[in-house]
């Protein structure tokens, strides 16, 4: 049996994506990104949009420390920062 629902993206603030059937209303915090279909073309457009999956905040608290602000480094003081060895990779 074919799976005949029209399935639509749905993402958060957190840019976390997910798939909803279009003809109901997206779950409370999430909103409807424009994309509907049948679940495999959602699933391939989540794929392509959506590389990675970890969740907004902790990609921008991992940019942070890469940038050597020291916020989400959990580093006391910033002499200790200023010690350490910086890596071009």
């Amino acid at each position: 049996m074919s799976d005949a629902t029209v399935y639509q993206v749905v993402v958060n603030d957190e840019e976390q994506h997910a798939l909803w059937p279009a003809r109901t209303a997206p779950p409370a915090g999430w909103r409807v990104e424009g994309f509907q279909g049948t679940e495999e073309a959602c699933m391939a457009h989540v794929d392509r949009v959506w590389p990675d999956i970890r969740p907004l905040s902790l990609r921008r608290r991992l940019a942070e420390s890469a940038a050597g602000t020291g916020q989400a480094s959990g580093l006391a003081d910033d002499s200790a920062a200023a010690s350490s060895p910086v890596v071009d990779r």
